[in-house]
């Protein structure tokens, strides 16, 4: 079939060679292997709290932001910490913007099961060599192993951020050519299937695949399929600077820090949506977007206490006898976590403008939610 990246120009092979060859080290460093079929869902770096309620947990660990937490319907949190632009005393708000990062990723998986619903992809096991035969191991990695993290491709993040601080400005077709030049020279990281690791390279895949198979691009066949029928009018493609009118300013250690070139967060972390539309999307998730049967094969099941597995696109948590599907992102000025718990009804969207490369804020929030609020 049809290769779904481009020809590479010669100038560009050269320049992609030398990116290649300068930086797979660093990226390298960069790597956690996760050799068990799942995960600890425990952090050490969680600042400590007496849970009381959900709204002081967050006023506790200085969450910055847009909340909102409901259980059966009601409101348990549902108001903004802090200031969405300090400068400017904006404040936090259910229809501003934020940057979402990796929660871009539930769009992209949502998109390729829209795939096979329109019969352009006819299992979820079929490999990527059947869409393009130049892949490296294509043979070997299947649409399911890329969503759920199985695939073994190395993470192109480190590499690609490396070169455009070189000066190297690279799109998503470019991006596509590296990470094939990293599994060439450097092999996969595991064997597909017998590991599970998380990699942005996974979804960058996934959404070119999804141009290709469509024939539209990637974002829009997000807005036909997805935002559109959803009425989610405030999502959409992020942009390297924000408007600061319409989207909350995002801080790093007390310093804005909004500004990231999105050509490399394609299919992968882009967009940015409000509070309001993110509520949408989980509620249609944990309702009727996925029929039973989809569900089944999107979602981590038999997952042990204390754990999180990797579902497509989605994570699963369980914590005693209380299941949480959920997923996270981190960019440039910004985390945030959609999630939801079917026991209880419940919905969770935290878009937060202030950084935390840590973690600490999710992992401490989901810790406390399901051990004292959903349990």
């Amino acid at each position: 079939m049809k290769a779904f990246h481009p020809t590479s120009k010669e100038d560009n092979s050269s320049k992609l060679k030398t990116i290649g060859n300068g930086v797979v080290f660093i990226f390298l460093l960069g790597i956690t292997t996760l050799i068990s079929s799942c995960s600890s869902d425990d952090d050490t770096n969680a600042p400590s709290t007496n849970y009381t309620t959900a709204e002081q947990l967050l006023t506790d660990i200085d969450f910055k932001g847009y909340a909102i937490i409901t259980e059966n319907g009601n409101d348990l949190v549902r108001q903004g910490f802090g200031l969405a632009n300090e400068s400017t005393a904006l404040a936090q708000d259910d229809n501003l913007a934020y940057r979402i990062g990796s929660v871009t990723k539930t769009l992209t998986a949502a998109a390729i099961v829209q795939l096979k619903r329109d019969g352009l992809i006819t299992s979820f096991n079929q490999t990527l060599n059947e869409f393009d035969d130049t892949f490296p191991n294509g043979d070997l990695i299947t649409i399911k192993q890329l969503l759920s993290h199985q695939s073994g491709i190395p993470d192109y993040q480190f590499v690609v951020e490396d070169a455009y601080e070189q000066g190297e400005t690279l799109d998503e077709a470019d991006i596509y050519e590296v990470i094939m030049q990293m599994i060439s020279e450097n092999g996969l990281n595991f064997t597909p299937g017998s590991g599970k690791q998380y990699s942005n390279s996974n979804f960058l895949i996934a959404a070119l695949l999804i141009e290709e198979l469509a024939q539209v691009s990637y974002h829009d066949y997000i807005q036909q399929h997805l935002l559109t029928p959803l009425n989610m009018t405030n999502t959409y493609k992020g942009t390297n600077v924000i408007d600061t009118n319409t989207h909350a300013e995002g801080y790093n250690n007390g310093s804005s820090n909004s500004t990231y070139p999105m050509t490399i967060a394609f299919g992968v972390g882009d967009f940015s949506s409000t509070p309001n539309n993110m509520e949408t999307w989980t509620k249609a998730v944990k309702n009727n977007w996925f029929t039973a049967s989809e569900k089944a094969e999107i979602f981590a099941e038999d997952v042990p206490s204390g754990y999180v597995d990797f579902g497509l696109g989605w994570f699963t948590t369980q914590e005693g006898n209380t299941t949480m599907y959920w997923h996270g992102g981190d960019i440039n000025g910004y985390w945030s976590m959609i999630g939801f718990i079917p026991e209880y009804d419940a919905t969770i969207v935290l878009l937060s403008n202030q950084q935390d490369d840590t973690g600490a804020q999710r992992s401490t929030i989901i810790q406390q939610l399901l051990t004292n609020e959903f349990n």
